[in-house]
């Protein structure tokens, strides 16, 4: 009876809404495809005013044909200082004194990802550019904006930021954002704005695309040594989610909702085990993926 009368608060709180949608604008990274392009769709729809960055011509144009001509694109590279400040004085010409509801640090990438044994320092530092210091850069740009409106920020981790699988940048990056999130939380409560952390499972987007995660596998590879290349044997990834709304619709709640979360665990893999076998003993964790390696 406890736990249902709180499950029953929790939904009440979860189901209400901020006003004004047709006042609030929106801006997210990492449009051209997955969650970004769906997001910002999505907000579309709803009547926000969204700003969609895209790396790529074409992803923009994408996005452009799909939407409403309320939407606006632009380009934007997070690892490039400039590209940042242009995106910013665009934004800030299109939302004026109401500032800026909603911030969304979406783009990413995953590769290189593999053995740490198989990486160069400039491997990591690829990743992390964009997934952790292109997010830290982008929030700190936009905060002006943000406060104006005490607005929302909502940084898109992982369940690879609570259980590092894997070497590479990505698992490093993702842990970044969680602690980044964290602290800007408590640094702009005063403020008025709200911090919302989105770890997604496993889902198919551009990011987990297995083609070409293998083929970036295979590159390194490539150039190990011999010796190294006959320590190791095949190196094996699972299927993927196709259903990324679930995770949108978190990114969703956390911009419209009266009462947002701190985290959002976006996935039955993300609720049911990731996050689960985070909370439990190292050992757990190393048993289990160890075990998974040999059954893989």
């Amino acid at each position: 009876h406890f736990l249902y009368k709180h499950t029953s608060i929790f939904t009440i709180l979860d189901s209400y809404k901020v006003d004004g949608f047709s006042q609030k604008h929106v801006f997210i990274t990492g449009c051209d495809s997955g969650f970004g392009h769906l997001l910002a769709r999505q907000l579309d729809g709803k009547g926000l005013h969204v700003v969609a960055a895209c790396l790529t011509e074409k992803g923009a144009a994408d996005l452009t044909a799909a939407a409403s001509s309320r939407l606006k694109t632009l380009l934007l590279n997070v690892t490039d200082s400039a590209s940042i400040g242009r995106a910013v004085e665009s934004v800030s010409k299109e939302v004026g004194e109401r500032g800026l509801w909603g911030l969304v640090n979406n783009a990413g990438r995953s590769v290189p990802i593999g053995p740490t044994e198989w990486m160069k320092l400039e491997d990591f530092t690829k990743v992390l550019d964009v997934n952790l210091i292109g997010v830290i850069e982008v929030t700190l740009q936009f905060l002006p904006l943000l406060k104006k409106a005490q607005g929302r920020v909502v940084n898109v981790a992982s369940v690879l930021g609570r259980l590092s699988l894997t070497g590479g940048g990505y698992c490093l990056s993702k842990w970044g954002v969680e602690a980044f999130s964290d602290s800007l939380r408590r640094d702009m409560h005063p403020f008025g704005i709200k911090v919302s952390i989105i770890e997604p499972g496993f889902f198919k987007t551009a990011v987990t695309r297995l083609d070409l995660i293998e083929a970036d596998l295979r590159r390194l590879w490539t150039r190990l040594p011999q010796d190294v290349k006959d320590s190791y044997g095949e190196t094996y990834f699972d299927d993927c989610d196709p259903d990324i709304s679930k995770v949108t619709r978190c990114m969703e709640h956390a911009l419209t909702a009266r009462f947002p979360r701190t985290r959002y665990s976006a996935g039955w893999d993300a609720k049911l085990f990731w996050i689960p076998l985070s909370y439990l003993p190292s050992c757990v964790s190393d048993f289990h993926m160890s075990l998974k390696n040999v059954m893989a």
